[in-house]
């Protein structure tokens, strides 16, 4: 049986909670929000709500800024990092077609 608290996805924790969690300030999860690095969830009230998810990205972005990058630097690291996995996953998915052509030929 699935639960809702095993998706890595759910949005289950406020701005208050994962700043504590995580050591930072809220308005550093609304400044990420605002600049679109992290996109939370919200609530039927309007309140933003963070996946594990989520979670992990704020840790990486929180990293980022340690070593130095700018937020917008971050946003297109990450938007670059995005472009990467989708092409991979085309080269893949390429790759297999072209194998099973191959097969089918010989």
């Amino acid at each position: 049986m699935t639960r809702a608290f095993d998706d890595p996805h759910r949005a289950f924790y406020s701005v208050g909670q994962v700043a504590e969690l995580l050591g930072v300030q809220a308005a550093f999860l609304r400044r990420l929000d605002a600049e679109r690095l992290v996109r939370p969830a919200r609530s039927d009230g309007g309140q933003r709500r963070y996946s594990r998810h989520d979670i992990g990205l704020i840790e990486r972005v929180v990293a980022l800024v340690e070593e130095g990058l700018t937020l917008a630097g971050i946003r297109r690291l990450l938007v670059l990092e995005d472009e990467v996995t989708d092409l991979k996953d085309k080269l893949a998915a390429e790759r297999a077609a072209h194998r099973e052509t191959r097969r089918r030929v010989t």
